[in-house]
């Protein structure tokens, strides 16, 4: 055989192929996606919460409201209400100015602070923008109180040496930004990355499983009927989901060392996780057989970046943001999120993947009810069925 005669073998022609689309495929999704970042962090939804009776905290709302670079800055919420949209990462940063902001400051007694809170257990680049955004902040308003003390200070000349160390003492410490962190993630980017993995894990064994059963269920037609063959292959990824799930967990704990209480959260979630992924990357192979696989890879990278790990769906360009309302792998990430390291319920995530596994199962029902064409076998299945079934009852 000739180079030129191997070159158009079928296994050649498929390689060559795959390796130029998964090429453009790949940075054509990528390159656009991460575009958002920093561009798109301006879309980030904030709270300023300003509790102070006096003139300071007013002052500092509105400079705030005018120098920050967030077109969404929600201004009429309470601290308590502000916080827990922080909690579900509705907003990303909470500054609260306290009720005794302005009292402190003429005081000149004590530090006088503004909490800014983060929410570490989301999207890394908002955390890590955030605290950028928030030492910026800090190191501006440090400087402006200390120069409106320090004016004050200059008024008083001739003091005595003790009262004088007391004075300069104020202007170091009249404004120290307190910086509060709520559930915070453990050191170490496994840690952050560790939603991601989990769910990457069960995607793409279930993509694969899901050319490899359907193409079982292809070979398998005229030896049982399509609704048999459809339910063993339900069966079966069931099986490998279970089985995958404790691997899969079980490397988690050996690495991460999550909460011995979640073991059984995490495989139960794995196993929703993969089954969910599962339909749905299957319905590309049951329409199209193995070729469904080149449309199931594009759409596996745009998870990637839609999945909310590394932005959050403000921030996303909206084909990635469309894709986030139907991706398993989204509502995934975010249920892990709030299971592993959150103080909120995971249930409204599991429950939206649950809704998109089932969504996909029927359009499967529906392309093997109607693209599969029926067999003799299938005939034979469903009279051999309704004899037996015509048994039990007698």
């Amino acid at each position: 055989m000739k180079f030129t005669q191997f070159l158009k073998t079928k296994g050649s022609i498929g390689a060559i192929f795959m390796g130029i689309f998964y090429a453009i495929a790949m940075l054509g999704i990528f390159l656009p996606g991460y575009a958002a970042i920093p561009g798109n962090v301006d879309k980030l939804p904030i709270a300023i919460v300003n509790d102070d009776a006096g003139e300071y905290g007013a002052k500092i709302a509105d400079q705030l409201q005018e120098n920050l670079p967030f077109k969404t800055i929600e201004t009429d919420l309470t601290n308590k209400q502000a916080l827990k949209d922080l909690e579900k990462n509705d907003v990303a940063l909470v500054v609260h100015i306290p009720k005794t902001f302005s009292l402190d400051i003429q005081k000149g007694q004590a530090s006088s602070s503004i909490d800014f809170t983060i929410n570490e257990a989301g999207a890394t680049t908002v955390s890590s923008t955030m605290k950028s955004v928030v030492t910026e902040i800090n190191n501006q308003l440090s400087q402006q109180f200390s120069q409106q003390t320090a004016q004050s200070v200059l008024m008083k000349f001739n003091v005595p040496e003790k009262q004088a160390a007391e004075l300069a003492k104020q202007i170091e410490t009249a404004y120290v930004g307190n910086v509060v962190t709520i559930n915070k993630i453990p050191d170490g980017m496994h840690n952050n990355m560790l939603p991601m993995f989990l769910t990457m894990a069960g995607y793409t064994g279930a993509m694969i499983g899901a050319m490899q059963l359907v193409g079982a269920f292809r070979e398998g037609r005229g030896k049982a009927s399509k609704t048999r063959l459809f339910l063993y292959v339900q069966l079966t990824a069931l099986l490998i989901a279970a089985v995958s799930s404790l691997a899969a967990t079980g490397i988690a704990y050996l690495i991460n060392e999550p909460s011995g209480n979640l073991f059984f959260h995490i495989v139960g979630h794995q196993i929703l996780n993969y089954m969910v992924c599962f339909n749905f990357t299957a319905v590309f192979v049951f329409l199209i057989g193995e070729g469904g696989m080149i449309l199931n890879l594009p759409i596996l990278l745009v998870q990637t970046l839609a999945n909310g790990v590394t932005m959050t769906r403000d921030m996303m360009y909206l084909p990635y943001e469309w894709m986030s309302h139907i991706s398993p792998m989204y509502y995934s990430v975010q249920a892990y999120f709030a299971d592993l390291y959150g103080s909120i319920s995971p249930s409204p995530y599991l429950w939206a993947m649950a809704a998109v596994g089932g969504v996909a199962m029927l359009i499967n029902i529906l392309i093997v009810a109607v693209v599969h064409k029926s067999s003799a076998a299938d005939k034979s299945g469903t009279d051999t069925e309704i004899e037996n079934l015509a048994k039990i009852t007698v």
